[in-house]
């Protein structure tokens, strides 16, 4: 199993040195992949954990960490389709993975804030089909020449997107989701399927059988958000270094391909009333600690 980190990107942490040296470091110590994630804004009224309150753009934030780093992959787990158009997310995922060298991962998931709904505009119906369809337009617009595309929910006029991704066939698409449809359509089309910070871990296998039981494929990677609690144990991925290796083994017995540790769920680290140095310095000692 493949183990990789969450980078820099929640709370007072997130500070351009901080995601620079985080980023070579995790390179250096041998993580396989770095991983951002998506909260656009928090709505007055919204009660959201601390990771949520301040989050970089996790495109951006990959980009910024693509200059600082040559072999780490680079994943976002997830961008919500319903809040940018299929064309401008695969200009700019074509972009990153040619800064990148060909090593971006794309995650894309289907929003549930309320609040980010309203502000982007997005609609919330028939979000199943959209994907569908949005997955189509990224990769029509990263292989055909030239584009088109007519779907009742997207069109690309005959057109040409320049420069193509690196990677043939543009970036692995991971699809996030939770029912069953959703898990049944990230196995039959994408690469990929990707669990959530709050997915009961004891019962990972249930998903994976979903997804696996609908891939053409059966190397379909199924890649984890590991939320590490260090201190009292409290399910998997919590207790010491040790509890948490051992639950990194037994995750790989359930069928999990890819974990990686994001360290921005911790409340002492990606909370914006933590100071940036400290939360730097205990994520730095965990990350040092759980290496592969």
């Amino acid at each position: 199993m493949k183990i990789g980190l969450g980078a820099p990107v929640a709370g007072g942490w997130a500070t351009p040195e901080t995601l620079a040296v985080f980023a070579a470091h995790a390179e250096e110590l041998g993580y396989d992949s770095l991983w951002t994630f998506q909260r656009l804004l928090v709505g007055v009224d919204d009660d959201l954990d601390p990771v949520y309150q301040s989050v970089l753009d996790p495109m951006l934030a990959l980009t910024f960490a693509a200059a600082h780093t040559s072999r780490i992959r680079l994943g976002v787990a997830l961008v919500n389709m319903p809040f940018v158009s299929p064309t401008y997310l695969a200009k700019q995922a074509a972009t990153l993975d040619v800064l990148s060298q060909g090593r971006l991962d794309l995650g894309l998931g289907v929003g549930w804030s309320r609040t980010e709904f309203t502000a982007t505009g997005a609609d919330r119906a028939r979000r199943g089909a959209r994907t569908e369809e949005y997955v189509r337009v990224l990769r029509t617009l990263w292989t055909d020449d030239p584009a088109r595309f007519d779907g009742e929910f997207y069109t690309v006029p005959p057109s040409r997107m320049a420069p193509r991704p690196v990677q043939p066939g543009g970036p692995p698409i991971l699809l996030g989701g939770v029912v069953r449809p959703a898990l049944t359509r990230a196995g039959r089309l994408a690469a990929g399927w990707m669990s959530r910070a709050a997915t009961d871990l004891s019962r990972i296998a249930e998903d994976i059988a979903v997804v696996r039981e609908a891939a053409p494929d059966p190397s379909v990677r199924i890649v984890t958000r590991g939320v590490v609690r260090l201190g009292p144990r409290d399910g998997r991925l919590s207790g010491t270094f040790e509890d948490v290796r051992a639950d990194t083994e037994w995750l790989a017995e359930q069928g999990v391909t890819e974990l990686y540790y994001d360290l921005n769920w911790d409340p002492r680290i990606g909370n914006p009333a933590v100071p940036a140095g400290e939360a730097t310095a205990l994520a730095l000692e965990i990350a040092t600690a759980l290496a592969p």
